[in-house]
């Protein structure tokens, strides 16, 4: 090309020195309008054509490919191929014009497969299987692993040498390279380790305090795994953490269908006490134990008869107590509920009594999973369990307050 247009300016009537530098002007200012025009006839009029097609097809995988601009980063593959093929348009740098538009032509095929990738990924994350499989990781892995080829090819071509020399030459600093990609290393490992177990998947709640997380998993990546906490900040947390330490998962309550509701309800020991004749009444006119009042009356009436016990002292016999008619309330109430899971583990029991009273508590599950509406069905559980425990006769524990003292120097001074 040089000598073509160094004739053409010769015929024109340039010489010595002037024809020399204007050949090598009109040389540059041809390339580099060919490279421009290259350019413009890729992006403005193949990729906006291209964008439009793209953008009225049904399938969603191309659309990945617009908003990842694979298809922009490859257009900048144009001017660098004009560049390569009009290099002896340059004698004397010729050959090294060639090289860095090879090394060029490469650095974008590795921005091209990195978008490609990430495109994969995306249109990935719409199939179902993607929550319990996640990519991300293993396609990192490929990514570091193009860019580390490609960084062997850019230096063969530059330096004119084998790629496998150079790979030979890295094979010797085995130790050095596993000390630099120790964290990409241990995360791969990690990543399929995570996988194959099915420990974590995107959506799923997790904790681990550690690390200041609890909340949802959005992204499982090859050294990082990200948790959007609660309060709506995210925490990260290295890939092999979860492997070396202890984390909480919530899939199991969510897969369940329920959630446990595990709370209980402290009992003034002093109020409690055998039932009389008076409280036995008012009891069976509660819808949820009339029955059960009724039966257990007969059953303790024949049992005490049967036995020949004097009923006249309560100590002898079998007698209905105000918290276990109240326990037996709870129970039924409880299967009444429309919010109570009932064929998961349901449970009224009583725990050992200690400083605090006599603890009842209340080990059920919840039918609904999401978080305020499950802390209203609790709240509303125990609002109606502490307003029906005086009309068993009962009070529920606190420690006295200064309320309670005010009461008592009030009644000293009467």
């Amino acid at each position: 090309m040089f000598k073509i247009v160094n004739g053409w300016l010769e015929k024109a009537g340039l010489e010595g020195p002037v024809l020399e530098w204007t050949s090598w002007i009109a040389v540059v200012v041809g390339v580099v309008l060919l490279a421009w025009l290259a350019t413009m006839i890729t992006r403005r009029i193949l990729l906006t054509a291209l964008s439009v097609i793209i953008r009225k097809t049904k399938t969603k995988w191309d659309d990945a490919l617009l908003e990842r601009r694979v298809l922009h980063r490859a257009a900048h593959v144009a001017p660098a191929l004009i560049l390569y093929y009009f290099a002896d348009a340059f004698p004397g740098v010729d050959d090294l014009i060639r090289r860095l538009a090879m090394v060029y032509i490469l650095l974008i095929g590795g921005l091209v497969v990195n978008a490609l990738a990430n495109a994969f990924v995306d249109v990935y994350r719409t199939l179902e299987v993607a929550r319990n499989r996640p990519i991300r990781g293993f396609v990192q892995l490929v990514q570091i692993i193009v860019y580390v080829l490609l960084a062997v090819l850019g230096i063969a071509i530059m330096f004119n040498q084998s790629p496998f020399g150079i790979l030979g030459g890295l094979g010797a600093m085995t130790a050095v390279l596993i000390l630099v990609f120790k964290d990409t290393i241990l995360g791969l490992v990690a990543s399929f380790q995570i996988s194959a177990t099915d420990m974590v998947r995107i959506g799923d709640w997790i904790e681990m305090p550690k690390y200041g997380a609890d909340g949802d998993v959005m992204d499982v990546s090859l050294h990082t795994i990200k948790v959007q906490n609660w309060n709506k900040t995210i925490s990260t947390i290295p890939t092999y953490a979860l492997i070396s330490d202890s984390f909480k998962n919530w899939r199991g309550m969510s897969d369940s269908g329920g959630r446990r509701i595990k709370r209980a309800v402290h009992i003034d020991i002093t109020s409690v006490g055998f039932c009389t004749e008076e409280m036995i009444n008012r009891f069976s006119k509660f819808q949820y134990i009339s029955e059960y009042v009724d039966k257990k009356k007969k059953e303790l009436a024949e049992f005490n008869e049967v036995n020949k016990f004097d009923t006249s002292e309560l100590a002898n016999g079998r007698h209905m107590t105000n918290v276990g008619t109240f326990r037996a309330y709870l129970e039924a109430y409880l299967k009444n509920h429309p919010k109570i899971h009932q064929s998961m583990t349901f449970l009224v029991r009583q725990l050992p009594p200690g400083e605090h009273g006599l603890p009842i508590e209340i080990y059920v599950f919840s039918n609904d999973q999401r978080w305020a509406q499950y802390e209203a069905i609790q709240a509303d559980i125990f609002d109606h369990v502490l307003a029906v425990l005086p009309m068993f006769d009962l009070r529920a524990f606190q420690s006295p307050t200064g309320h309670d003292f005010r009461a008592l120097g009030a009644t000293g001074e009467n």
